[in-house]
């Protein structure tokens, strides 16, 4: 069984920036990030494979946003750069086998952390 720890949300003004980092415990694969803001559904942001070597992106943070991982702490990272309004949400860590899987219906969540961008 797989647990997600999500932290490093918080409130920051419109072009701050802000990294978000998901500890897990148990063998991972593939990770990723969605966010949900209020009244919208769930939405994809970016995934990452185990080896770090490829990538996926939501057309909504390319260039503003890095996800990377660091498997010797079992972790994944968002860097979030020129934040706007619109990124308020809660941001989930996610994991599961394969890019596809992870980018639409993972099976294993974090319980969320909070990104609030004043304008």
């Amino acid at each position: 069984q797989v647990q997600l720890v999500e932290s490093g949300g918080g409130l920051v003004q419109a072009g701050g920036s802000l990294r978000l980092s998901c500890a897990a415990s148990g063998r991972t694969f593939t990770m990723g990030w969605f966010r949900q803001a209020p009244g919208k559904e769930r939405e994809f942001v970016a995934a990452i494979s185990w080896s770090g070597g490829s990538t996926n992106y939501a057309d909504s943070v390319k260039g503003r946003f890095t996800i990377s991982r660091d498997n010797a702490k079992n972790t994944v990272y968002l860097q979030m750069n020129s934040l706007k309004p619109e990124d308020t949400a809660v941001y989930y860590c996610t994991t599961d086998r394969s890019f596809a899987v992870v980018a639409s219906t993972p099976r294993y969540w974090g319980q969320g952390t909070q990104v609030t961008v004043s304008s």
